[in-house]
């Protein structure tokens, strides 16, 4: 499939997804959303991908935010359109997907890029990343989950103070805070994440759809995230994956699972 704003390539179960919109900072205006939607369900669909890696193109942004221009003139309806299918089509879609999903943040992430490495199951910082949701900044609040996913990282207050503020954190900050997981350099964040990446393609696909549903049962409301995990636990009985990984236990061995 062909993409005019992202770019995508494939090696050892990996697919690394790289926003291209290096003259606006990578920026997420409505098609690059419809891409990286597309993108991320196809790389879900590839069996041969296990792990599936989102960055932006160059030194200085993930993603510098959403693209003011196209929606500074929207009516209330309209607005409220914007966040609505927004959140299903990526920010949720992301959370929710099977395939892990790791954010190499390499610069600015703020408003839309923030919430997008939020969406992601984890996240590292390359050590000139600065984070941030400057939206109350521009007379509006985060519309893509930001205002739901912060406080479950870093906790409320934390959150409110940064949303408040609309002030920018930095790479250690946001390791302090638990936003990222690890902070390394510019030149070392991709092979580090594909390091992380090649550790998770070791192990069982299915196992790990299961864990990343389970887990995110925790956030729904009305949800019993241990019923899910009881439930998920159960059906793992029932897979090949379990066969194998079992099986390559009791006989010491490697298990080689067949995927997803």
């Amino acid at each position: 499939m062909n993409y005019e704003n992202i770019l995508i390539e494939k090696e050892n179960g990996i697919a690394v997804i790289t926003i291209n919109r290096p003259t606006k900072l990578n920026a997420l205006n409505k098609a690059t959303i419809e891409e990286l939607h597309k993108a991320f369900r196809t790389e879900n669909d590839d069996k041969s991908v296990k792990v599936i890696i989102i960055t932006g193109s160059g030194e200085k942004a993930f993603v510098a935010g959403a693209d003011i221009s196209e929606f500074a003139n929207f009516s209330i309806k309209e607005g409220g359109r914007l966040a609505a299918q927004g959140q299903e089509m990526l920010f949720d879609f992301v959370q929710n997907l099977e395939t892990p999903v790791i954010a190499a943040v390499n610069g600015f992430a703020l408003g839309g890029g923030l919430e997008l490495a939020m969406a992601a199951h984890f996240r590292v910082a390359s050590e000139n990343a600065k984070m941030g949701l400057p939206e109350v900044s521009l007379g509006v609040i985060p519309g893509y989950g930001g205002t739901q996913r912060l406080p479950q990282l870093i906790g409320k207050g934390r959150a409110m103070e940064m949303i408040m503020t609309a002030g920018m954190i930095d790479a250690q900050t946001a390791l302090n805070y638990g936003l990222v997981n690890h902070v390394v350099t510019q030149e070392e964040l991709l092979d580090f994440v594909k390091g992380i990446a090649g550790k998770i393609t070791k192990n069982s696909s299915v196992a790990i759809g299961k864990a990343i549903q389970s887990v995110n049962a925790n956030y729904e409301e009305g949800v019993n995230g241990y019923h899910t995990e009881i439930r998920s636990f159960g059906e793992c009985f029932g897979t090949e994956d379990f066969k194998e990984g079992t099986t390559a236990f009791l006989e010491k061995r490697k298990a080689v699972f067949p995927g997803k």
